[in-house]
């Protein structure tokens, strides 16, 4: 999406990450990640080891439906949105066959049923904050915007504006729902094996964190300094998403001798960017994002996990928190340790990158 209405939708969904909303949002994200490491700890009661990447996959995927439409899911609908989605994400690296029976063909169901879910939410959440409720998600900070623009609209004597029907919202909400999850689970998974290999790090994320108590709240994330530096450094050191596509709207020269036509599909390497120009790029060092070395600012333009210019990801600031949060909780909570297996660091793509062992680790309750 380009031009004036890529503009206008994106300044329809800015309320959805003001201040207020995210606060809203920390406060279920909190409660949902802690259930899940409680759940986690029982499991590892055993002395089995567990992996993290299937656990985050499944916190992720119920934190969003938390935070995005909440009020709006009973306990069996969660239970079918949970097999749909598990559905789709499965057709998404299949062959596209659309056959029954076929991966992608199941998929494909599976994501008008996932829509249709969310354009009942939709029209739930229309029907509350009609009734002049407080936002309790992220489709009623939404919701609240549109029925403003339509009431508006309505005055002046002009249809609807766009993006503004219950259909259009679930779709979009859809949309938000798969951004918010294979990425953030890799970068989750990434955070722990990062912290276990670096015990100083570790304990420096350790020191900080007794310094806060619960409940946590945006606030308390902005002082959480040094554990922010580090998921800094987890993106950069292992960006969840390598290669992100562009078109080339331009005839655009990136060499003195080869300049890309316009209308050529690109795939810029987010991850090879990472390691361009930052001091000892390959060493996780969280210190570069200090006051003192800004190196956040001074190589900018290659730290390009959540893009760049007027695409850049709209749910940055939440994603950065999601994965703050967890930081938080779970060096609070548990005691982990990795166990060895071979080759456990090599990058495996799913498609966005997870160490080969998918975060294999014992778990225990922290004293």
């Amino acid at each position: 999406m380009y031009g004036d209405e890529h503009k206008d939708l994106r300044r329809r969904l800015a309320p959805l990450f003001t201040i207020k909303a995210l606060a809203t949002y920390v406060t279920i994200q909190e409660r949902t990640i802690r259930s899940h490491i409680e759940r986690w700890l029982m499991m590892a009661s055993n002395g089995s080891p567990l992996t993290l990447r299937v656990l985050c996959r499944d916190m992720n995927l119920e934190t969003s439906q938390n935070v995005f439409v909440g009020p709006y899911l009973t306990p069996e609908m969660k239970e079918q949105f949970t097999k749909d989605y598990n559905a789709f994400n499965m057709g998404v690296m299949a062959l596209p066959l659309d056959f029954p029976g076929c991966l992608y063909n199941k998929a494909k169901h599976a994501v008008r049923r996932l829509v249709a879910v969310l354009t009942e939410c939709a029209r739930q959440s229309r029907i509350r904050m009609n009734q002049g409720e407080e936002p309790e998600c992220l489709l009623d900070f939404w919701t609240k915007e549109i029925l403003r623009e339509i009431e508006e609209a309505e005055d002046a004597g002009l249809p609807a504006p766009p993006h503004t029907s219950e259909k259009e919202v679930g779709h979009h909400v859809f949309d938000f729902l798969f951004a918010a999850q294979d990425a953030s689970t890799s970068s989750l998974v990434w955070a722990v094996t990062l912290l276990d290999s670096h015990p100083k790090v570790l304990e420096k994320v350790r020191k900080e964190q007794s310094t806060l108590s619960s409940p946590l709240s945006l606030e308390k994330i902005r002082l959480m300094e040094y554990t922010q530096m580090v998921v800094r450094e987890v993106l950069r050191f292992r960006p969840p998403a390598t290669l992100v596509p562009h078109v080339a709207r331009v005839n655009f020269p990136i060499t003195e001798t080869y300049t890309i036509p316009k209308g050529t599909i690109v795939f810029p390497s987010v991850f090879d960017s990472s390691f361009q120009g930052f001091t000892d790029p390959h060493s996780f060092d969280p210190d570069r994002f200090s006051p003192e070395r800004q190196e956040d600012q001074r190589y900018k333009r290659n730290w390009l996990v959540f893009g760049a210019g007027p695409h850049q990801c709209l749910g940055q600031r939440y994603a950065v928190n999601h994965l703050t949060l967890f930081t938080s909780l779970f060096t609070s909570m548990v005691e982990f340790t990795r166990v060895p297996t071979p080759g456990q660091d090599e990058l495996v793509y799913t498609p966005t990158i997870a160490p080969k062992d998918h975060g294999f680790f014992l778990l225990s309750k922290r004293k």
